[in-house]
């Protein structure tokens, strides 16, 4: 398989029609359109890290959530953190290609992969100006925040989770992994009981008691990163030979 074939077969099943319209993702850097392929690396990031570490391993891709070259890079010198890890990777031989927001609304993706590891039922999308990339689902038996929180923690390995407890049983549930403050009013209006993101902004969690929607933050690495596993399948998929392996990227820690 070439890098051209592995990028079109992602494009199909993770189609560029999703993404956002500020959204800046797909083929982000390319030496050789038509270079074998036969080692894989899977990252939500490319840090630094994760592009030395595609480097030594003699990886052919990355392919990765989060975009490599998100805002325009004014120049390409190695002053530039972004800039410098492409060059680094062209000079390698290494192809980056990522699927952002395209990678949170497609069937399947980074929501649905959430939804199915915390096992809520009858998902379907939800969100807010158009942008459907949230999902809402019932949870089999209605569960106390507590243990809400407690599943959250045990399917994400989340470090910690802000909550804001505004006195609701959990049993219809709104999920947008990453940064999920924009969509509050959407989860609200989608008739969710609680709301689980990455991210919220410090006004959404004193407000939750206020708008009766229990929430919950549970960190933008993983909420997300339970998606790796998605993507290392559909690697897979376009070719079964491949060495395909997933990488941690997170650099933060809870101090």
């Amino acid at each position: 398989m070439t890098v051209r074939e592995l990028y079109a077969f992602m494009n199909e099943k993770i189609p560029p029609s999703l993404s956002c319209a500020w959204d800046n993702d797909g083929l982000m850097c390319c030496p050789d359109r038509d270079a074998e392929v036969k080692k894989v690396l899977v990252a939500l990031d490319i840090t630094a890290k994760v592009a030395q570490t595609a480097i030594d391993g003699r990886y052919d891709v990355i392919v990765s959530h989060h975009p490599l070259i998100f805002s325009p890079l004014r120049a390409v010198e190695p002053d530039n953190h972004v800039a410098k890890k492409v060059i680094d990777l062209l000079r390698a031989g290494v192809t980056a290609m990522s699927f952002h927001t395209r990678l949170d609304a497609v069937e399947g993706g980074v929501n649905d992969t959430l939804a199915a590891e915390l096992g809520l039922e009858d998902v379907v999308p939800f969100g807010e100006n158009g942008e459907t990339i949230g999902r809402i689902g019932a949870l089999k038996r209605p569960l106390t925040l507590a243990a809400f929180a407690s599943l959250v923690r045990k399917v994400t390995d989340a470090e910690q989770i802000l909550v804001s407890d505004a006195g609701r049983t959990v049993s219809r549930v709104a999920i947008l992994g990453g940064s999920g403050s924009s969509d509050v009013d959407a989860a609200v209006k989608a008739g969710a009981d609680t709301y689980l993101t990455g991210e919220l902004k410090h006004n959404c969690l004193t407000d939750a008691p206020e708008c009766g929607m229990n929430l919950l933050a549970a960190g933008h690495f993983y909420t997300e990163n339970p998606v790796c596993k998605r993507i290392r399948e559909l690697v897979l998929e376009a070719d079964g030979t491949l060495c395909v392996d997933i990488v941690n990227s997170n650099p933060v820690t809870v101090m």
